[in-house]
């Protein structure tokens, strides 16, 4: 099996993360900040080790790591708790539905307006169109650090700078840059930055998490037991607690913090020029025929590629790459702004998705894969 869908989740997982998961359900899956007895203070230990191995990845205090499902209900999280009534939004034109959505109920909801800018050309060109649509009320701006279906990446940098000055919540989806990009919360400004643990991290399913650059304090979306001021009616007024109602998902946490170790024995530059390696040998062989066409939104190399097989929908070339052992994903990939950017046609398009554990062999196998399903194909 040759798995190239990575962009969706990593796989295969290091071996310390199955290791980790079955010896925390084992030996000390307590319920963590619950109970003074070992399990529980055990499974709190475990916790917060991973809230270190976070911060310190992304240049963050481990008291401002919150952890949640995953990328999804981090945006929705850090967007609901943070925009200001009766405001205005900005988002980029490439967005997934995780940003989209939650901003879409917002709008229906009458709580703000949002405009779009454009991510299109050069970082000053990207810097001028977010200054172009900035109104005086203002008061978010929610974009992809990289995008899930043509690698783009935006100059977030210069982003948090702008936002920075112009008092403006700075929330930065990082489900595809989260272990590849060096990001830093501080450094960069980025108010609250959110991240999936089953992707570039390569832990489990099932945990993510909002890290914040600040300890700015937002509204609750969710209130419950924290283990902690138990007689109050309200949730505590600072983090992590504040955003935790409730029992965390121990197994995937515990886990999370072994493939973060395993991460730094690897070292992430060496990972994005691997991946870069391969997407550049793919997107080379892919150009060479002339019955694929290869959707790019920048000339620079990523982990992403999206293409089209001439009158063959994505579909069925996804479905027949399966036959042949090959996985990948095909249609819009919950990013329909970027694919109606890229003008990837109704169908959307078949996405390779690149990690670590993929070799040359596997890229070169997909490739021969996709010329036997040209010679042989049957329009559907």
């Amino acid at each position: 099996m040759i798995y190239l869908d990575n962009a969706a989740t990593t796989f295969p997982k290091p071996s310390c993360v199955a290791e980790e998961m079955t010896k925390c359900l084992k030996k000390y899956c307590g319920n963590p900040g619950r109970s003074s007895h070992k399990l529980s203070v055990a499974s709190s230990e475990k916790i917060y080790e991973a809230r270190v191995l976070l911060a310190e990845m992304f240049g963050a205090d481990a008291e401002n790591v919150v952890f949640t499902y995953n990328t999804t209900y981090a945006l929705n999280m850090a967007i609901k708790s943070n925009l200001r009534y009766s405001s205005h939004v900005l988002i980029s034109d490439i967005e997934h539905n995780s940003v989209i959505r939650p901003i879409a109920e917002c709008v229906k909801q009458r709580l703000c307006t949002y405009s779009v800018f454009e991510s299109g050309g050069s970082d000053d060109e990207i810097i001028k169109s977010i200054k172009k649509n900035m109104r005086n009320d203002t008061s978010m701006l929610v974009c992809t650090h990289v995008s899930n279906v043509g690698s783009r990446t935006l100059p977030i940098k210069k982003i948090g700078a702008l936002c920075k000055e112009r008092g403006i919540f700075f929330i930065v989806d990082g489900a595809q840059s989260a272990g590849i990009k060096s990001i830093s919360v501080k450094d960069m400004n980025i108010d609250a930055l959110c991240i999936p643990g089953h992707k570039g991290l390569y832990g489990p399913q099932g945990v993510g998490a909002i890290i914040y650059g600040s300890d700015k304090i937002g509204r609750t979306l969710i209130e419950g037991g924290t283990g902690i001021n138990s007689l109050e009616m309200t949730m505590p007024d600072f983090l992590p607690e504040r955003y935790e109602a409730g029992t965390l998902a121990t197994p995937c946490i515990a886990s999370l913090a072994e493939s973060l170790k395993w991460l730094k024995t690897v070292n992430t530059d060496k990972i994005r020029s691997h991946e870069e390696n391969l997407y550049t040998t793919l997107c080379d062989l892919l150009s060479e025929k002339d019955e694929i066409t290869v959707y790019k939104m920048n000339d620079y190399p990523g982990n992403t590629l999206m293409f089209n097989v001439k009158n063959l929908s994505s579909a069925t070339v996804a479905s027949e790459l399966d036959k042949r052992d090959i996985c990948v994903r095909s249609g819009f990939h919950c990013s329909p702004s970027a694919h109606k950017l890229l003008k990837t046609g109704d169908g959307g398009a078949v996405r390779v998705g690149i990690s670590v554990f993929n070799k040359p062999a596997d890229i070169y196998s997909l490739y021969e894969a996709l010329c036997d399903i040209i010679k042989n194909k049957r329009p559907r």
